[in-house]
């Protein structure tokens, strides 16, 4: 999603759902139920009708990683985590424990700093990005 509301705001116009799920390699009722997080936190808002679709009305600069992260409901961050089998096992109990709190240390650690990074800072990473790499291609191409 960061990639879309990047792209949002290089656009005037509406990007549909299936334009974004072609730009994400999914579905486009995904990105509606995706979108529709966003929307409900003021972040885009969707256009019906010939020509509609979705518009960034926030500026960047007031949104952050955390913001996202909270309006797409939180996921899970990690793909690892505690088993949960067999419940009379100490031995793995006292291993998910040690997990669970090393994880609780690291999401605290990572949401502090989601918090602490705007989408207009990525965006301005993109544009040095952008401005490097023409460089570099006129450099390598000079006419």
């Amino acid at each position: 999603m960061l990639h879309v509301l990047i792209h949002m705001s290089h656009t005037q116009k509406p990007m549909t759902s299936q334009a974004i799920g072609e730009m994400l390699n999914t579905n486009s009722v995904v990105v509606r139920r995706t979108m529709a997080g966003l929307r409900d936190r003021n972040y885009v808002q969707s256009e019906k009708g010939h020509g509609g679709g979705w518009r960034l009305i926030c500026p960047l600069e007031e949104i952050t990683l955390l913001d996202i992260y909270l309006a797409l409901g939180s996921p899970a961050i990690f793909a690892i985590g505690a088993a949960s089998d067999t419940h009379h096992c100490l031995v793995e109990k006292a291993v998910n424990q040690a997990i669970d709190d090393v994880l609780e240390q690291a999401k605290q650690l990572l949401l502090a700093r989601f918090g602490q990074i705007k989408l207009s800072q990525i965006q301005n990473d993109f544009q040095v990005l952008r401005e490097v790499t023409v460089d570099c291609r006129e450099q390598l191409n000079p006419d």
